[in-house]
């Protein structure tokens, strides 16, 4: 019998996280659920055992170095090795977010989790990623993030936003260099775009459901092993940087 597959994911208590580790745990995955709400954290590992998932609980705040390193011990002590990390932990920041009015604080905060965070949280599962025969990493971005969506006449990508929307500008630009300095070893990593999802980051204002938005976090955890990487994906394919 092959090893079990072992995965975390960041942000995993609620909407888009929690469904990538419900779909990653029908697949027969070990799924660490990663979250610093402790009570939620707990009910999002209660509800997702109880629907037949191989769930643990893991506490991580990603913008805490001393959070993450022992995010990162609790999983060596647990599985030993990590195969898939799905980097989802995300704010939008606070609003309104005219450049010429922001509170720089709001930048500061975004760029903090959603993309040094990844950056904390990816250095330190590195050591066990590397110890899988097939290691994964999905950084969940968004469709906002894309520089030519964003200066194409007509094109919808909501309101002027300099604290979110070039957060996951940088993100892809992380994923790529990860992708340049990795391409010698068999660690894949992609950035993805889950679509407009209804969750409480947006006011439950979006079409999609958090299911639909976790699908491409899914196929881009079980790429085969001559799979992209350095790559931006959406349900339709790649999309344009």
């Amino acid at each position: 019998m092959s090893e079990q597959t072992i995965a975390l994911v960041t942000g995993a208590n609620k909407g888009i996280g929690y469904e990538i580790a419900a779909g990653l745990g029908t697949l027969g995955w070990r799924v660490g659920v990663g979250a610093r709400d402790a009570e939620r954290r707990e009910t999002a590992v209660a509800k997702l055992r109880a629907a037949g998932v191989d769930a643990f609980g893991v506490p991580l705040d990603v913008t805490d170095d001393a959070s993450v390193a022992d995010a990162a011990g609790l999983i060596e002590d647990t599985a030993g090795r990590l195969d898939v990390l799905v980097n989802n932990a995300g704010i939008t920041g606070s609003a309104p977010q005219m450049p010429t009015t922001v509170d720089v604080t709001t930048v500061r905060a975004a760029v903090e989790t959603n993309v040094i965070g990844v950056i904390r949280v990816t250095n330190a599962m590195l050591p066990l990623l590397r110890r899988s025969s097939s290691p994964r990493i999905v950084n969940m971005s968004s469709g906002v993030g894309s520089l030519t969506r964003q200066t194409t006449p007509g094109t919808d990508t909501g309101p002027v936003s300099v604290a979110y929307a070039p957060s996951k500008t940088f993100l892809n630009a992380v994923t790529v260099q990860y992708a340049k300095e990795l391409s010698d070893t068999n660690i894949l990593i992609n950035a993805g775009c889950p679509g407009y999802c209804a969750t409480d980051l947006n006011g439950f204002r979006g079409f999609r459901t958090p299911e639909q938005g976790a699908a491409i976090a899914i196929q881009l955890a079980t790429l085969p092993d001559d799979g992209p990487t350095g790559g931006f994906f959406d349900d339709e394919g790649e999309v344009p940087w």
